[in-house]
């Protein structure tokens, strides 16, 4: 995957060491990127403590936003894939104290299998 995944709406696995050295002032000295997927001008960072979800605002993209979730918030998430005639996956994440999830939408593509599978190897430790 690549720069035409990004701009498709697809995600990408983005490389570890340029993601900790873009968030040094938001990571804690303990904790380290294990995984980070870029769709698009967001990401979403997985470290060994907790998810970050970046969102990038406004035209130019210098206003963020850093979610973060610690994993032991999550109490579910789901998954749905891409079908014939929709051709978006969504992954959906409840976060305890929240009725509502954090939705993000993809692309069709397989990353969303992967991003599960993390979310999952995190949250049932």
């Amino acid at each position: 995957m690549g720069f035409l995944d990004g701009i498709m709406g697809n995600a990408s696995e983005v490389d570890l060491k340029d993601v900790e050295d873009q968030l040094e002032d938001i990571i804690s000295d303990n904790e380290r990127v294990t995984k980070a997927y870029k769709i698009l001008r967001d990401m979403m960072i997985f470290t060994d403590k907790r998810l970050i979800l970046v969102d990038k605002q406004g035209m130019t993209g210098k206003k963020v936003e850093y979610h973060s979730v610690p994993y032991r918030s999550i109490t579910h998430f789901s998954v749905e894939t891409a079908g014939t005639f929709d051709l978006d996956a969504e992954l959906n994440i409840w976060i305890s104290g929240k009725s509502e999830p954090i939705a993000k939408q993809f692309k069709k593509d397989d990353s969303i299998y992967d991003i599960q599978k993390t979310i999952s190897d995190y949250v049932t430790q």
